[in-house]
């Protein structure tokens, strides 16, 4: 019985001692995977925020990237103690733009600068490179080596490493090209001085204006009032002539004035009809010719020619054309006449042999006020006038003029 009663103590101590073995392994096993969880946690805890952090950095890139793009800019970095300049990204417009080659220096960079530019962005970029400044901003012009064209570039800059004695190593910058924002600011300067010149040649105009009406105004009131004192036939014919010829001079002017108040005013109505251009050339000479002893001949390419224009507006431009010839004209000859042209348009011209044009004031005659002779009488506004119709009727105005050699004033207008 003892042995029987030893052996089943033992096996109940061997089973006691296996499950509390099982329990313990059980206990280590619970142990670890609670302990691996909690490391599983913190690790994938950790890995989202470096997955978001390098999100972010990849969001950042591309939305940098597309500032970048956006504004056109470039973003360079200068080395100060290996004296390299390089370019990271470059979103610049237009062609020919400068890159710095490999390792290249800030004085070898210099060399693409134009001349006027250099010494200025020397001095600003030395001072930030050697930390007299914390930043740097200039506009200079760059030239091509190879084409030999140039552009405008403005560029900023500042410290983004300094030693331990606090002088700059690294300098990042940006360049960007503003040659439209020159072009607009040369634009505007030059609206500028011609609204000022404009403006004061309509004060010159002004103040002409009195002594243009006065003169042919005079004129008719003395001779009218002469007119009942006189008794002889041919004064009386003679005075009434003078009256006439001043009554036309005053016509002009104020018809002068009106078309251009009508310009001015923005009126752009056309009324076209069937005109015969032969006929109304020889109406102007027979119109201008008693008033000069230049002779006025015709030379027309066909015997007869009918277009399709404005009436008003083509006597209007012919007027002034004819007028001014026999204005500047003092001997010689003036001429009238047309040729036909391939494009369907024609192109009517008035030739003379007066005093001529420089060519540097050829241009300037077509602009409002312009009088190249103070002491002939005009408005400076015929020329004006003429090309503001011409314009309206789809045609083109231009002179041919050598000083002392006489003027050829064209027109090319359609046909219909």
């Amino acid at each position: 019985m003892s042995v029987m009663t030893s052996l089943l103590l033992y096996a109940h101590t061997e089973s006691t001692w296996l499950i509390a073995l099982e329990w313990g392994i059980g206990l280590l096993l619970l142990v670890f995977l609670f302990v691996s969880i909690f490391v599983q946690r913190r690790t994938g805890k950790r890995l989202k925020g470096e997955l978001e952090e390098l999100d972010k950095i990849r969001k950042g890139n591309v939305e940098y990237d597309f500032i970048l793009k956006a504004m056109k800019i470039a973003v360079w970095r200068y080395d100060v103690e290996n004296n390299h300049l390089a370019f990271e990204k470059d979103y610049r417009d237009g062609r020919n733009n400068y890159v710095p080659a490999m390792n290249e220096t800030f004085q070898e960079s210099l060399t693409s600068i134009a001349p006027a530019d250099v010494d200025h962005v020397n001095r600003a970029f030395c001072d930030i490179r050697d930390g007299k400044t914390d930043f740097y901003h200039q506009e200079y012009q760059v030239q091509d080596k190879v084409s030999g064209m140039s552009y405008w570039e403005e560029s900023y800059a500042t410290i983004v490493d300094r030693d331990q004695d606090g002088k700059p190593t690294k300098i990042v910058g940006t360049s960007q090209r503003v040659d439209e924002r020159k072009e607009l600011m040369a634009s505007l300067v030059a609206a500028r001085n011609k609204a000022e010149e404009s403006d004061r040649l309509k004060t010159a105009f002004l103040a002409n204006m009195g002594h243009e009406i006065r003169t042919p105004l005079n004129a008719i009131v003395g001779f009218a009032d002469l007119l009942p004192v006189v008794q002889g036939e041919e004064e009386r014919n003679q005075l009434i002539s003078e009256i006439q010829s001043n009554n036309q001079k005053l016509l002009h002017i104020i018809d002068g004035l009106v078309s251009m108040s009508k310009i001015e005013a923005g009126a752009k109505s056309l009324l076209m009809a069937r005109v015969d251009l032969n006929q109304l050339l020889q109406q102007m000479i027979d119109t201008y010719q008693p008033t000069t002893d230049v002779p006025i001949t015709l030379q027309c390419a066909l015997d007869k020619l009918t277009i399709e224009s404005d009436r008003d507006k083509l006597f209007e431009i012919i007027d002034n054309l004819i007028q001014n010839a026999v204005k500047f004209t003092t001997e010689g000859s003036i001429r009238i006449g047309y040729n036909l042209m391939d494009d369907n348009h024609v192109h009517i011209w008035v030739s003379d042999t007066g005093k001529g044009i420089a060519v540097a004031d050829q241009q300037r005659i077509f602009e409002r006020f312009i009088k190249l002779d103070e002491y002939i009488p005009g408005t400076g506004l015929g020329l004006s006038v003429a090309k503001s119709h011409v314009q309206s009727l789809g045609g083109k105005m231009g002179v041919e003029s050598e000083v002392g050699k006489g003027s050829t004033f064209w027109v090319d207008l359609p046909l219909v």
